[in-house]
């Protein structure tokens, strides 16, 4: 039998074409010939250089993946370098679009019940915040998805092929590169940011809607647990209780924070978790804006050191207001201060002793200063707590009507301060909101103290023009002013078991109060835990610090006379 001829081929000999090759993910990209078989010569455009060549296969033809590239591959070494022998072979193909038949290719790999979008955007690598992606099979935060970044790697490395964009929202498969399309994944994307319409805004508090998480457990959108990480209890209670003021509520969730401070965005970003009809959990995690803020107050709040929520509730709304476009001169310049800012006259005059009227504390008319200042938080002092109890009355505690110590702004009754008798009035108009704080702790030179006294108070129609000074041009005088509670932080202090001292090393506990408008039902957040409360016992914890609602009634008549 005759061989067959060295340089004859395969194919001319059986006639039979040979079958078409696979196309490999990593393809050849040897650089093509010029016109003149590789020479250069004049008349014709010169090929770039190979180094000049891989960096343009590297970045590709689209925008969006050049842009990732050059932000978050994020060192150096993700452009190849001029200098380097690495050959253009070793350069991945980029897919722009699933293959015909493979659009939900990965889907199915998706874990949704790892995904926890409320941690601070950081890569787990790099601790980068720009462009990070989620990892929806495992819930991790990568950086990029360019062919050297961090995201990239995971995915060849163990094997998880889908992220989202935590900005854009958009989810991508890798290594391949290209965009996924499919409704399935809206979902996702809602928990990512949360956006609810206008007209669903408005129904929050008109139509009662109950929800259920992935594992089947009902929750009522606006009345959600918060994690307390360490002892950042303090911080929950002021978030849940601003959360239902409605107007503050409405302009967080409604209005484009994207390019105010990332305070702001934050705090938006919280608000509407909060009342996210279509959770994956029934609880919002408060991480990244706890970060924001221990970074803007120079760690004096923490999530690690418990503070006081009446001096974090101050920080916070001043650094809110400037973070919305609030001016430090001009008043009512921010959706804060038109929610709570108010007007109070402050008439003060120094103690002279007089022996002829006996007393020594008594104001003369002709020499008191009147000054007119705005607040935004109304401070309400304490009778002192009796020293002796007898011992039938041991275990009474003492209590005191909300209304008694709110006449310390009627303009009659006085307090003494160092060297001065001053007394405050309120003013009109009063603002949409009060804020009230009952004052229970006081330090000295050796202890902090506690008052336990009990603030009895009712849950709707409280009248404030008792202690509002008239002024017929702007309210009718004699009319009730009608406020309702809205929400109610209360203290409780917690015996340690390796005190000594009793009362001195007490542990703080937070809770607060929250009115659910659509069922008229009040409900108990403290931390996790979320139960039902009775409106009728409210008064029996150590009230601390309380939203009243001004009626939208009280403010319609007087705009109909």
């Amino acid at each position: 039998m005759a061989k067959r001829p060295a340089l004859e081929s395969l194919e001319d000999i059986d006639e039979v074409a040979s079958p078409a090759s696979k196309r490999a993910r990593v393809e050849d990209a040897s650089p093509s010939p010029g016109p003149t078989g590789g020479a250069a010569s004049n008349g014709q455009l010169m090929q770039p250089r190979q180094a000049d060549q891989e960096k343009i296969d590297i970045l590709g033809a689209d925008k969006e993946e050049h842009q990732e590239l050059e932000e978050a591959g994020a060192t150096p070494d993700a452009v190849p370098d001029e200098n380097e022998d690495a050959s253009v072979a070793t350069v991945p193909h980029r897919q722009s679009a699933p293959d015909a038949g493979y659009e939900d290719l990965y889907l199915d790999t998706i874990d949704r019940k790892v995904l926890d979008f409320d941690f601070e955007k950081l890569c787990s690598v790099t601790l980068s915040n720009i462009n990070v992606y989620a990892c929806l099979v495992c819930g991790k935060y990568y950086q990029g998805r360019g062919p050297k970044s961090q995201a990239y790697f995971h995915a060849l490395e163990v094997g998880h092929h889908v992220y989202v964009n935590m900005q854009t929202k958009k989810i991508y498969v890798l290594p391949e590169g290209y965009e996924v399309t499919s409704k399935s994944l809206e979902d996702i994307k809602f928990v990512v940011d949360p956006r609810l319409s206008r007209q669903e805004v408005m129904r929050l508090d008109k139509e009662p809607k109950l929800a259920w998480d992935l594992s089947n457990h009902e929750y009522i959108p606006g009345f959600v647990g918060m994690n307390n990480i360490k002892a950042n209890d303090y911080f929950n209670v002021v978030i849940h209780a601003l959360a239902h003021v409605v107007p503050l509520r409405n302009f967080f969730m409604l209005e484009d924070m994207s390019k105010r401070p990332e305070l702001a965005q934050r705090f938006s970003t919280l608000v509407r978790k909060i009342w996210n009809p279509r959770a994956f959990k029934a609880h919002v995690s408060p991480h990244e804006l706890l970060q924001e803020i221990a970074l803007r107050s120079s760690k004096r709040f923490t999530l690690t050191d418990q503070s006081d929520p009446v001096e974090f509730l101050a920080w916070f709304l001043n650094h809110l207001h400037i973070a919305v476009g609030g001016s430090q001169t001009k008043p009512r310049s921010s959706i804060v201060q038109k929610v709570f800012q108010g007007t109070l006259k402050i008439e003060s005059q120094e103690i002279t002793a007089r022996a002829d009227a006996g007393d020594r504390l008594r104001f003369e008319d002709a020499a008191v200063k009147t000054e007119i200042t705005r607040f935004m938080i109304l401070t309400l002092d304490l009778p002192p707590a009796p020293l002796f109890q007898d011992a039938l009355d041991k275990n009474i505690i003492p209590q005191v009507p909300l209304t008694t110590i709110l006449t310390k702004y009627d303009g009659i009754h006085s307090q003494e301060k160092m060297k001065n008798r001053v007394r405050y009035r309120l003013l009109h108009p009063l603002p949409p909101y009060l804020l009230f704080h009952i004052k229970r702790f006081s330090k000295n030179k050796f202890v902090s103290e506690r008052n336990p006294t009990i603030v009895t108070f009712p849950t709707r129609s409280l009248d404030m023009s008792p202690f509002v000074e008239p002024n017929p041009s702007l309210y009718p005088p004699g009319e009730p002013i009608w406020y309702d509670l809205v929400a109610n932080v209360t203290h409780e202090a917690v015996k340690k078991k390796d005190d000594s001292v009793e009362g001195e090393m007490d542990k703080k506990v937070w809770r607060v109060q929250l009115k659910d408008r659509s069922r008229d039902e009040w409900w108990g957040v403290q931390d996790l835990f979320v139960e039902k409360e009775r409106a009728e016992t409210l008064f029996t914890k150590e009230s601390y610090v309380q939203v009243w609602e001004r009626r939208r009634e009280c403010t319609l008549n007087r705009a109909a006379k």
